[in-house]
């Protein structure tokens, strides 16, 4: 039996798919986050994680992005043989015309961070096209679509290698996963590919990220094959690291770990890692031929209720008062909430600035004693003053950090995850300090800004510099005026910890 497809369908049914997964977690990834967070005993961990279930609930809510990173669209499509298409496009172009709606939706507008000419121009798209999309030809009448929005900071910490076929691939992991730090917003799943050729085990790594979050299930019925088997071990061993949530150190570091294998060269072990991040989007569905397939919402009640509260010793900092003497004070670890105005800026607004630097020219915006924000935030819509508005990743910048701190007399920088030694070593030069927020709470995040207007640069979109005016927001201390990193000494501390507990 022959089934009609019809263009119209497709395209309405990515786009649904898109909208729902920018505000809604699949279920079985919030459930797995609030076991970790029960029973977390690193409070740095625990705080990081309450604010992502504390995000996830608003962004249900207020369908709203989870992540201020709306993410570069991965498609795969398996396709029926028995199926026939009434299109007036090409496949590829309907289910781009699927992510241009729904990346422009005026009720909830999200983040265009796909750029053409990368290596040139860098030219933004506008609209999030064109999505990466994978074909399959299969029996059967219809078109099975699983659609995926992969945050650019996990991506960015993807890693491969061609292991000689007598290599270990447990050991190669867990002496990537360190190296990988905290840029992909753990906790969360590691895809791993095993097999095939270099392009091969990327593309099912990726692919075996689109699976349920099953690691308990699998620890109770055992494994019953090898992909299975490593699932298991890298699943311990990795927790086993300390990483923990935001890197901060903590007992979880993933929530699951799927494994994906192909036949490969009898020479070759290509393997490959990808990390999903704590803003998981994944959404599948079915064309028929009766029509769109549109997801169903879930119900608020698979939520669960989480309060998070700062405790009597926060550390309350004005941001217009604030001084380069005052950090000194600031120790590892310590929490912060901000209030006043703040600048900010990533990749695109610096290398401008540090280009403008060293041609002598004179900065659009005083930076004098001034905090920056690495973020591009999304658009408002209704009422808001900005859109979510979370933290990029604060390595992407160590390159320009000391020329920032030397030339413009920054005091302090907000960012995700970890310095590099090259940022830590020009904080400690300077006695500047380093904040992190929370990366995966970006709705969260937005509330805690009262106003927002570009000041500098609007040429580049969301990249654009913005003077943020802030109440209480709420940061980590990451690396302090002596260049002292938690993210260097909560791990380890924590895999310490993890280690001895083991032995007794």
């Amino acid at each position: 039996m022959t089934t009609l497809i019809r263009q119209e369908d497709l395209i309405e049914s990515v786009a649904d798919a898109l909208q729902f997964i920018s505000y809604y977690h699949p279920k079985d990834f919030i459930q797995a986050v609030y076991e970790a967070y029960k029973k977390e005993e690193s409070q740095a961990a625990k705080d990081a994680m309450a604010q992502i279930l504390i995000n996830s609930r608003m962004c249900a809510e207020g369908h709203r992005p989870i992540c201020q990173d709306t993410g570069i669209v991965t498609v795969f499509v398996n396709v029926g043989m028995n199926v026939k298409w009434d299109f007036e496009t090409s496949l590829d172009d309907a289910i781009n015309e699927g992510v241009r709606r729904a990346y422009t939706h005026p009720d909830n507008m999200l983040r265009a961070s796909i750029l053409a000419d990368p290596d040139g121009k860098r030219e933004n798209t506008k609209d999030n096209t064109p999505a990466i999309i994978h074909y399959k030809i299969v029996p059967g009448n219809t078109v099975d679509i699983h659609v995926a929005a992969k945050g650019g900071g996990s991506e960015a910490k993807s890693k491969f290698a061609m292991l000689n076929p007598s290599d270990s691939v447990v050991d190669w992991v867990l002496k990537m996963i360190p190296q990988m730090g905290a840029g992909w917003c753990p906790p969360g799943m590691l895809g791993i590919g095993i097999g095939g050729t270099a392009e091969k085990a990327m593309a099912i790594a990726k692919e075996a990220l689109l699976e349920p979050v099953d690691i308990q299930e699998l620890k109770a019925r055992g494994a019953s094959n090898r992909a299975e088997e490593l699932r298991l071990e890298l699943f311990e061993k990795v927790n086993e690291l300390g990483i923990g949530a935001q890197g901060l150190g903590g007992l979880t570091t993933v929530l699951d770990v799927k494994v994906k294998d192909f036949p490969t060269h009898a020479a070759n072990k290509p393997v490959a890692i990808i990390p999903n991040c704590a803003a998981t989007r994944h959404a599948h569905f079915v064309l028929d031929g009766s029509g769109p397939s549109l997801q169903t919402p879930p119900s608020l009640d698979d939520w669960p209720e989480i309060t998070w509260e700062v405790g009597e010793n926060v550390r309350r900092v004005n941001l217009n008062t604030v001084t380069p003497e005052d950090v000194k004070d600031w120790q590892p670890g310590e929490t912060v909430l901000l209030s006043g105005k703040m600048l900010t800026g990533r990749d695109a607004a610096h290398k401008k600035m540090v280009d403008m630097i060293n041609n002598g020219e004179e900065l659009p915006v005083d930076m004098k004693g001034r905090f920056i924000y690495y973020v591009g935030p999304v658009d408002p819509v209704r009422e808001e003053v900005v859109g979510p508005a979370g933290p990029t990743t604060a390595t992407r910048m160590d390159k320009f950090t000391h020329t920032m701190l030397e030339k413009t007399g920054l005091t302090g920088m907000i960012g995700k995850a970890e310095r590099g030694q090259a940022g830590i070593d020009a904080i400690r030069e300077f006695g500047a300090v380093y904040l992190m927020a929370v990366g995966g709470a970006a709705y969260l995040v937005s509330k805690a800004i009262k106003h927002a207007e570009v000041v500098a640069f609007p040429e580049l979109g969301m990249e654009a510099i913005y003077e943020f005016d802030v109440e209480d927001m709420p940061v980590t201390v990451a690396v302090d005026s002596r260049g002292s990193s938690v993210h260097q000494t909560g791990p380890a501390e924590w895999h310490k910890k993890i280690i001895a507990a083991k032995a007794v």
